[in-house]
C-alpha cells in the first residue's frame, strides 16, 4: 500500500514511465510540479498536448517537424545534394549543435537489429534510396552510432548505395564505441563529421 494520495500516486506512476526514470526521481518530480503555481502546471500540460498534437514526421527526410516539409529541408541555404543518416531526431538536433554540416539529413527512426526483431523493412531506409534515386545527391554520410547495430545498418545502406554511384562515407570513429550522437560533445562530432571515411 502506497502512502501516497491516489493523485499523486497517479502522476508519479507516469513519470515512472519516462526512460532513465527510477521511483525516487518520480517522485521527486511528482512533488516538485505539485509545488508549482496552477497556471505553470497547466502551461507544462498544454505544452505536452500541443507537442504530441502537433509534431508529425517529415515526409522528405522523416525528421521531427510541426510543418512539412521540414525548415531543413525546405531550406534553399542547406546543399541538397549531401545527406546526412542518422537513427532519429534527436542525432539531427546533436549534428546541428556543431553548426559546420550544411547538407540535409535522412532520420532512420531506428537501427537494424536481428535481435530485438528490426530489419532493413523496420526502418526508414526505403525513403532514401528514392531520395538517392531521383534527386542529385553526390554524397550520403552515414552517422549512425559506433555500435554494433549502427555499424550493421551502415554497412547494409552502404552496400545498397554503391551500385548507384553515389559515394558513400562514415562518419570518423571520434565518438567512443558504444556511445550515442545525442550525448557526445561539439569538438567530437565535429572531428568525426570531418575524418568522414569512404566505405
Amino acid at each position: 500500500m502506497d502512502q501516497f494520495a491516489l493523485p499523486v500516486q497517479k502522476l508519479i506512476e507516469e513519470f515512472e514511465k519516462l526512460p532513465g526514470i527510477g521511483r525516487k526521481t518520480a517522485q521527486r518530480l511528482a512533488f516538485h510540479v505539485l509545488n508549482l503555481p496552477e497556471e505553470r502546471v497547466t502551461g507544462f500540460a498544454k505544452a505536452l498536448v500541443e507537442a504530441k498534437r502537433k509534431t508529425t514526421s517529415c515526409s522528405v527526410c522523416g525528421n521531427l517537424t510541426d510543418v512539412d516539409p521540414c525548415r531543413i529541408c525546405s531550406s534553399a541555404k542547406r546543399d541538397h545534394s549531401v545527406i546526412c543518416v542518422v537513427q532519429s531526431a534527436r542525432d539531427v538536433a546533436a549534428m546541428e549543435r556543431i553548426r559546420e554540416f550544411r547538407g540535409v539529413y535522412h532520420v532512420l527512426n531506428g537501427l537494424i537489429s536481428p535481435l530485438d526483431g528490426t530489419g532493413p523493412d523496420d526502418i526508414n531506409i526505403k525513403s532514401l534510396i528514392k531520395r538517392v534515386a531521383h534527386e542529385k545527391i553526390k554524397e550520403v554520410i552515414l552517422a549512425t552510432s559506433p555500435t554494433v547495430e549502427g555499424e550493421a545498418t551502415a554497412v547494409y545502406i552502404s552496400k545498397i548505395l554503391k551500385p548507384m554511384g553515389v559515394r558513400t562515407t562514415r562518419i570518423a570513429q571520434g565518438i567512443a564505441v558504444g556511445g550515442d550522437l545525442e550525448y557526445a560533445d561539439e569538438i567530437t562530432l565535429y572531428k568525426s563529421l570531418e575524418g568522414r571515411r569512404e566505405i
